[in-house]
């Protein structure tokens, strides 16, 4: 490993609540996308369940 190559990247963990002061202006907006990326994820798995619910509930009509 030569003294310029990077670092591996960590992964970026955000802790709800956790303090924000020592975070940079890029490690916030990392940290955005983070988590509009889960809410996104969340979203559609409720979406699934939903369907699969209201699915179920037709058949046993």
């Amino acid at each position: 490993m030569s003294l310029f190559d990077e670092e591996p990247r960590r992964k970026t963990v955000h802790d709800i609540g956790q303090d924000l002061s020592l975070l940079s202006v890029g490690d916030i907006d990392e940290r955005i996308a983070l988590l509009r990326a889960e809410i996104t994820r969340l979203e559609e798995e409720r979406s699934r369940k939903g369907d699969s619910k209201i699915a179920a509930e037709a058949f046993f009509r």
